[in-house]
């Protein structure tokens, strides 16, 4: 019997089963699989949870109440760049109505939609733990704080100008960040590929400029 991911990637397949291999019980590498499964299939599909369901001994429903319960598992396909402007009370006491409202204009897709030539998905989000930085704002998942309207604009823009194939969160702070709610630290090399979480291990990130 062929394996239930035999399509996905060498790179995936090497990870899934180093993944399964980690856990006593198959079914506690739901989240982690529904991730690889989210880079394959460009979101978490009903075949992707059914293919994660055969992996881990589990009904497709099972698997489908984990991906609905955790907003970064996108059931419908995204853009290519996933921007989120967190709406919680500190950031929008800070404007983050109006830096979403630019946002939205700039790309062309209202927030929960995709841009007709599918580069942008616009989505408003709760608190991602950046109050002191509001209005803050992720691009695929890699943090901007400080971002006013006039920046949100001009992120927009750049993003359509530059197609980066790396989104690093250092670099867009420095270009269109204004306040932040802690020092960072030093500088992260490393940033997302795809409109999911970079992570090394997962195959989700690459080396920016």
């Amino acid at each position: 019997m062929s394996s239930p991911i035999s399509a996905w990637s060498h790179a995936s397949q090497e990870r899934v089963q180093t993944i399964l291999d980690s856990y006593p019980e198959p079914r506690s590498a739901i989240m982690p699989l529904l991730y690889i499964a989210s880079l394959e299939h460009d979101r978490v599909s009903p075949e992707a949870m059914r293919q994660v369901a055969e992996l881990t001994g589990v009904t497709p429903a099972q698997v489908a109440s984990v991906a609905s319960f955790y907003t970064m598992f996108k059931r419908d396909g995204v853009g290519e760049y996933l921007v989120s402007v967190c709406t919680s009370i500190s950031c929008f006491l800070r404007g983050a109505d109006d830096v979403l409202e630019v946002v939205e204009d700039a790309t062309g897709a209202r927030r929960g939609e995709t841009s007709s030539d599918g580069t942008f998905t616009v989505e408003h989000v709760e608190c991602i733990g950046s109050c002191g930085g509001a209005p803050a704002v992720q691009v695929n998942y890699e943090l901007i704080e400080g971002v006013s309207t006039d920046n949100g604009r001009k992120l927009v823009a750049w993003l359509k100008d530059t197609k980066p194939q790396v989104v690093l969160a250092d670099e867009m702070q420095q270009l269109f960040g204004g306040s932040r709610s802690f020092d960072w630290g030093g500088p992260e090399p490393e940033g997302a590929i795809a409109p999911v979480p970079a992570f090394g291990p997962y195959g989700s990130s690459g080396e920016g400029r």
